[in-house]
């Protein structure tokens, strides 16, 4: 059985009942976090729930997660989850108001869903050897900053990637790469990180944050600018980013070599660093 959390009560995950009314589903007006646990060490819990209260002021859900208990909620379902490791998913929509009506209602009281899932990590082989990635345009809207739970662009281009055999799609708007569908992108070259800038045209993920503080503390130069979709193509390097993916290698993109196609150097030490920080062995590569 899967535990859940819903509007205060923990339960089977089956016996949730959603109103046909609730603005995330027929709208998806809300917005949701991915908490990753290693062992029962929550993942930067500060850092996604300082984002998600951002989310939530940006679209105007009066609630504070700090003082809401999230933090708890997250351990007590990653408690019930055997995994030895998991992610956490827990959603906030506007609520279930008496009628449809695009304006946010006066009557409604947001809605808390969460639950937890085993995490399913990239397995070192696959690391060792890297990951095909394809790019498309970017057609999304442009408050991608806010961690919203209307994703249909996203599983777009996660089903185009899926089609390619392709780990990630790289999206570009106006010649700059933005991110993944899923996904924060670095790239490497002459042994210098850049990262598209954290503005509304992408989701500041955690994992970004993190790896570029690790590289920061290892003397490692970072940019967080624009970045040209010519200099993504040329790059000696591409990483992608994310709760699920962690720090992942490309090495092919768009059925081109991405540097001598291999994992490179400054990925290796970077996903070392990691690894330390998660407390979990050194990744072969």
């Amino acid at each position: 059985m899967t535990l859940a959390y819903w509007n205060g009560h923990y339960m089977p995950l089956d016996a949730v009942k959603v109103s046909p009314l609730d603005r995330g589903f027929v709208f998806g007006d809300g917005v949701y976090e991915v908490v990753a646990f290693y062992g029962t060490e929550a993942f930067e819990l500060d850092a996604h729930l300082a984002r998600l209260a951002r989310s939530l002021a940006e679209i105007g859900i009066a609630l504070d997660p700090i003082a809401g208990g999230f933090a708890e909620i997250f351990r007590r379902l990653r408690a019930d989850c055997g995994a030895p490791d998991a992610t956490v998913y827990l959603q906030v929509t506007r609520g279930a108001p008496g009628t449809r009506g695009h304006a946010f209602p006066a009557d409604a009281t947001p809605t808390v869903f969460g639950f937890a899932t085993p995490l399913a990590r990239l397995q070192p082989d696959a690391l060792a050897t890297g990951f095909p990635a394809v790019t498309a345009p970017d057609i999304r809207w442009l408050r991608c900053d806010i961690k919203a739970i209307s994703l249909l662009p996203a599983v777009l281009s996660a089903q185009a990637a899926k089609e390619r055999n392709a780990l990630e799609t790289i999206l570009h708007r106006d010649g700059l790469v933005t991110e993944c569908s899923s996904s924060n992108v670095l790239i490497v070259k002459d042994g210098r990180i850049a990262t598209p800038v954290a503005d509304h045209r992408i989701l500041d993920g955690i994992d970004r944050q993190v790896v570029v503080r690790l590289a920061r503390q290892h003397g490692i130069p970072v940019q967080e600018r624009n970045v040209l979709l010519e200099e993504l193509r040329t790059a000696d390097e591409i990483w992608i980013t994310s709760t699920t993916k962690e720090v992942a290698p490309v090495v092919t993109l768009d059925g081109a070599a991405v540097g001598l196609g291999k994992p490179g150097p400054v990925w290796r030490e970077m996903r070392a660093a990691f690894d330390v920080l998660i407390g979990r062995p050194a990744s072969r590569g």
